[in-house]
């Protein structure tokens, strides 16, 4: 009888010290595919606007198609991410206007400030020398990146990226800093037109 006990009791042991190098299960955290994204290239937008720069070829340019867009308002949309850029121009007529555009820009960043972790705001220059103001948003936002770019004068442009989905920005980072990237290529090329002129660009070649 005193064998089988031992037996039996060693046998529980054993069991249990097999358990207890078995690692705690836990569940994983949903997995995203990982985005394989291509050399940045860029092209001109047409000389039929106000407005000149240079943005990625993997976006299309479109007219905006929203209830309040003006002439020269567009989207670049990026159909392979699903992503959109929204460009909206105004032309300065006096001081109150800049005033105006730049308060404007400002409420529709800080508008996010209730879901935004952060929301950094950078005073800058451009490589063509006009002042610029970038917006860059943290956490479940719809608008990652903001900026405008204006001559103060004459020209106000202002651009905003968005995702239909503000849920997913820790996973999609890596796609909002490729086009962080365009945008900032964008920024430091753009350049103010007359009715007619052509430019001829870093490209090296008149736009038609």
């Amino acid at each position: 009888m005193l064998p089988r006990y031992v037996f039996i009791v060693g046998l529980v042991g054993l069991l249990a010290a097999c358990a207890g190098n078995e690692p705690a299960y836990t569940p994983k955290p949903k997995g995203y595919h990982r985005l394989e994204l291509p050399a940045h290239a860029f092209q001109p937008t047409p000389d039929s606007l106000p407005y000149w720069f240079e943005y990625s070829t993997q976006a299309k340019l479109m007219r905006d198609s929203s209830s309040v867009a003006e002439r020269y308002w567009f989207e670049l949309y990026y159909p392979a991410y699903t992503a959109n850029i929204d460009i909206s121009y105004k032309r300065i007529k006096n001081r109150d206007d800049l005033r105006d555009y730049v308060g404007d820009s400002y409420r529709l960043a800080q508008k996010h400030n209730i879901k935004a972790q952060a929301i950094n705001e950078v005073v800058t220059r451009t490589a063509q020398g006009h002042t610029a103001v970038m917006y860059e948003l943290e956490g479940d936002v719809p608008t990652a990146f903001q900026f405008y770019v204006t001559d103060s004068t004459q020209n106000f442009l202002r651009t905003s990226l968005y995702f239909p989905s503000s849920e997913l920005n820790d996973s999609l980072a890596p796609l909002i800093n490729y086009i962080k990237e365009d945008m900032l290529r964008m920024m430091n090329t753009v350049r103010w037109k007359k009715p007619g002129q052509r430019i001829v660009g870093p490209l090296g070649s008149p736009q038609p």
